[in-house]
């Protein structure tokens, strides 16, 4: 429904929108938003454990990989629900801030 408003002398065209509408919309813009970014590594360290495997289905929160830094072991969590389409580090690797451990499908 669209509906003329005058403010302060100006005339401004508002549409409102239904419930549905308004549904379709927030759906949309949920899909947009899942455009998945590759999970880098939150600080310099050391990979001491990887958790998951190319294909692997996991959901936001599960640990992927274990980083060491500073003598303490750091969890590193999905930060989405996805599968893993590439794991771009090994065991035993020594990582730095930003790099790629892993990319979602």
């Amino acid at each position: 429904m669209k509906y003329m408003v005058t403010v302060n002398n100006k005339k401004y065209e508002v549409e409102v929108m239904d419930n549905s509408q308004k549904e379709n919309l927030e759906n949309e813009i949920k899909n947009t938003n899942e455009i998945k970014e590759p999970l880098k590594a939150p600080m310099p360290g050391t990979i001491i454990d990887i958790k998951v495997n190319i294909g692997d289905s996991v959901k936001r929160g599960d640990t992927l990989f274990i980083l060491e830094a500073m003598k303490m072991e750091s969890e590193i969590a999905s930060p989405w629900d996805g599968i893993i389409k590439e794991i771009q580090v090994i065991k035993g690797a020594s990582v730095d801030t930003n790099d790629i451990l892993a990319v979602f499908e």
